[in-house]
């Protein structure tokens, strides 16, 4: 196996920091180091909510001066799907993009759905149905901001944006791209006939390129002609996600569950499946590496749980997070049940003031105290997570043995056990970075230092260790999955 002395820079940002990776390959084994974290904060501007990419920009550029001395293998940037960025005729940034949490798209799914029926949205693109989704922002953009909507050149994906600034190159990754819901699924190009039937610019997104593309060679600004002149930047796969998903083995029996804001529950596959079934469950084919569909679902994940740990914050009340796990452990089992997927926990006030609102509609009694709100959360996401690997196995015809919990979830012990009682599969914990092992990983295939998609799992694997959760007392989690149903259906009677 060709190898590199090289390292790989790998830009992993999520929804509320980011951080710069830098990792060795060595001996057929891959060392990580963090060398520098920053917040990834959303600004109010003129009543709404948007990503402040000028101070990312400024952060990853830092990162960058901080190993001016230093020659890379690579540059890859992955980040969150959905959100897009529009460029003007000199390549200049219109606007500030919107955070995908805006208010601005409630409503507008409905509208479109009136108009376009889901059946022919989902024929083509194969993507699950949020109110989020990129093709809803742009009709919503089309409603409050047509002048800028037309003024724009090109449309670019978040990491893609970061792509653009670091090269002058602008194209689209796959991976990324598809979370748009405006890719067709099966010839893996943009379904422009879709955006001009809904009446959007459709050479406006620019060119999909595979994730595994070298973009270009870092801009000479940036490198200053020194050590970093012509280090290659590649699109790994762009999105979070399926750079995660890149990392670890989630086939033939394995599904996915990559644990952190979002909870994206699904297996790889080597092609898409749309299906009425697979449209009336809500499921969603998104681009995977090397060829592959990512065939998921999304639910609300630990978002619930960082939402009301802000609350009881601002209120003065601080709780240590390992603190609270250990707290939750010991509380009654069962207490409340609550839909993650409810749309009342996608962006509310107060996060414990929606989940009482809920037991109130289900005639459940509220959790009393932080730790009970805790293992409510908890409890609601494992079952939830058992609804949709039943579904994922009658969709796919494929039965799962066991479940690959990756990303920074994958630390909650507790959470880990739940998913395991809750499914009664085998659960294999880790590893917490494998969107940045991911991205790195595919740095390293485009670079030759691996021959294949496999040997990088490989080396992913061998380089960093899973815990396994045997699942127990399932009997007991089965007797409360009814009352779960019961509750999930009721919230939307």
């Amino acid at each position: 196996m060709p190898e590199t002395s090289k390292p790989y820079l790998a830009f992993d940002l999520g929804a509320e920091s980011g951080r710069a990776v830098l990792a060795h390959l060595h001996a057929g084994v891959i060392t990580t180091e963090e060398v520098h974290r920053f917040a990834n904060e959303p600004v109010e501007y003129e009543g709404g909510l948007q990503w402040d990419v000028p101070r990312l920009w400024f952060e990853i550029r830092k990162a960058i001066s901080h190993l001016e001395g230093s020659a890379l293998g690579g540059i890859g940037v992955d980040a969150w799907g959905v959100d897009y960025a529009l460029l003007g005729e000199h390549g200049e940034l219109l606007q500030n993009p919107y955070h995908y949490r805006d208010k601005r798209t409630d409503g507008v799914m409905d509208a479109v759905l009136a108009k376009v029926g889901k059946r022919e949205i989902y024929e083509k693109t194969g993507i699950q149905f949020m109110p989020i989704n990129t093709l809803f922002q742009l009709i919503a953009a089309k409603r409050d901001t047509p002048g800028l909507l037309n003024s724009a050149r090109k449309m670019l994906t978040i990491p893609d944006l970061f792509h653009y600034w670091l090269t002058g190159n602008a194209v689209c990754e796959f991976t990324n791209a598809t979370t748009t819901q405006m890719v067709n699924a099966r010839t893996r190009s943009w379904a422009r006939g879709l955006m001009e039937t809904l009446g959007l610019p459709s050479e406006l997104p620019a060119e999909i390129v595979e994730p595994g593309t070298v973009i270009g060679d870092l801009s000479d600004k940036l490198s200053s002609k020194g050590a970093l002149s012509g280090t290659p930047v590649i699109a790994p796969a762009s999105h979070d996600t399926g750079s995660a998903v890149a990392a670890v083995v989630a086939r033939d029996g394995t599904a996915f569950l990559s644990s952190g804001t979002w909870s994206l529950i699904g297996t790889e596959l080597d092609s898409p499946v749309i299906n009425d079934d697979s449209l009336r469950l809500n499921f969603t084919n998104e681009g995977g590496v090397c060829g592959t569909t990512r065939f998921l679902k999304n639910v609300m994940g630990l978002w619930m749980l960082q939402c009301c740990r802000y609350s009881w914050a601002r209120e003065g009340d601080v709780y240590d997070y390992h603190e609270l796990m250990e707290l939750a452990g010991r509380e009654p089992e069962f207490g409340s049940l609550v839909d993650p997927d409810d749309e009342s926990f996608l962006h509310p006030a107060n996060m414990a003031s929606a989940i009482d609102s809920f037991c109130a509609r289900t005639q459940q009694p509220p959790p009393l105290t932080p730790s009970a709100y805790a293992r409510t959360i908890l409890e609601s996401l494992a079952l939830k997570y058992r609804k949709v690997i039943n579904d994922l196995e009658r969709l796919t015809e494929h039965h799962i043995r066991q479940i690959r919990i990756i990303g920074g979830g994958s630390k909650n012990r507790l959470l880990n056990q739940f998913t395991a009682d809750a499914t009664g599969r085998r659960v294999l914990a880790g590893p917490a970075e494998a969107t940045a092992l991911g991205n790195i990983g595919m740095q390293i295939l485009a670079t030759g230092a691996a021959s294949s998609l496999a040997e990088v799992r490989a080396i992913i694997d061998r380089s960093f260790p899973t815990e396994t959760f045997e699942p127990r007392e399932t009997d007991k989690w089965e007797r409360h999955l009814t009352r779960f149903q019961h509750y999930t259906e009721l919230a939307y009677a």
